[in-house]
């Protein structure tokens, strides 16, 4: 979901984790596509797209895990655990 006349952000894939409490599942941010600041709680206020869909949503840096991206099973289609997803994140500053 780029602004008009911003270039695509990059994509990267990434494996897909389910987080051991409460069933959330991530895809891994790598560290360069990963925000360069974080706002209040760790967290970056960004549009992401995963296999296609596009939503608004935020990662979280977590001191262990890196850079996160929740990923609702609307957004996953039936994905999991283990399976691989196509990922871009573009930072929304207007959510800062």
């Amino acid at each position: 979901m780029a602004h008009a006349g911003t270039p695509p952000q990059p994509t990267f894939e990434a494996t897909l984790v389910r987080w051991s409490a409460g069933g959330w599942v991530f895809a891994p941010v790598p560290p360069e596509h990963a925000p360069d600041t974080a706002g209040a709680f760790g967290r970056a206020p960004v549009i992401a797209t995963v296999d296609g869909q596009a939503w608004a949503t935020s990662v979280w840096r977590d001191r262990a895990a890196g850079w996160l991206l929740a990923v609702p099973a609307r957004i996953r289609s039936g994905k999991d655990h283990g399976d691989v997803v196509t990922v871009s994140i573009e930072v929304d500053p207007g959510r800062m």
